[in-house]
């Protein structure tokens, strides 16, 4: 039996990158998966056995409705990982109010939502967790990532207080800090730069390991903080940057 075995997870943005590699694997563990994602028709890399429901996570309505849907669908809920979010480039210079609305409404106040939306139902589970998707972003200073980085700071300091309060209510509220990870996202970036070999060569070369992040050594960070082998761990974030966020290695020659 898998690690997961019996329980029953809700991952936000699982239909492609992280958030689906998070959804088959705990599948694979398992798990009965319900994916909350934007697009409107259930995406085509999704395996059958996952359940997809729709839905905008800027909407409460909207929010509430999918994950009563969904606690429905799965009689129950055991695990939330909040994966979905959106990002951003520039400086503060260059961002505009309604840049800093955008992403701070999906990746902190969007967070917030499902997570206020499927409280009374973690709160019945015995093997309670959430799994908050934070970034490398919340814990260097990275160029260019000005809105971006302050929305997964507070992702972080979000997964702290959810922790302490969901102390009482036996749930518990960890994060995965990934570093910059081989996902379609960064694959669009990687494309939009003027030299995407050197642009890709930088990004690899900035993490101590020496190349991107897979997204499957993010899903392992994240089955381990939803496991319930991770009984005493809340309130924690674990970081899979490749050294990025600690290690002060000297250049190679």
């Amino acid at each position: 039996m898998g690690e997961l075995h019996g329980l029953k997870a809700l991952v936000t943005g699982g239909a492609s990158g992280i958030g689906l590699t998070v959804a088959t694997t705990f599948a694979a563990e398992g798990a009965a998966v319900v994916v909350l994602d934007l697009a409107a028709d259930r995406p085509k890399a999704l395996p059958d056995e996952i359940g997809y429901i729709p839905a905008d996570i800027t909407d409460d309505t909207a929010v509430r409705a999918a994950v009563g849907a969904a606690v429905e669908s799965l009689h129950g809920l055991d695990i939330l990982v909040n994966n979905a979010g959106v990002g951003a480039q520039g400086t503060v210079e260059d961002a505009s109010d309604e840049d800093w609305r955008r992403v701070l409404d999906v990746n902190v106040v969007g967070t917030a939502r499902v997570s206020r939306a499927a409280w009374p139902a973690l709160r019945a589970s015995d093997h309670a967790a959430v799994v908050n998707t934070c970034s490398i972003a919340a814990t260097a200073g990275l160029p260019q990532r000005a809105v971006y980085s302050a929305s997964k700071g507070a992702v972080a300091a979000l997964t702290r207080a959810m922790a302490a309060d969901g102390m009482p209510d036996g749930i518990r509220v960890n994060a995965v800090n990934p570093g910059t990870a081989d996902t379609p996202w960064v694959g669009r970036l990687l494309d939009s730069a003027p030299d995407p070999a050197a642009e890709r060569a930088a990004l690899e070369a900035r993490q101590p390991h020496g190349r991107l992040v897979s997204a499957a050594e993010i899903a392992q960070a994240a089955l381990y903080l939803a496991s319930p082998r991770a009984g005493s761990t809340t309130g924690a974030e674990i970081a899979v940057d490749g050294g990025m966020a600690g290690l002060r290695l000297r250049p190679r020659t």
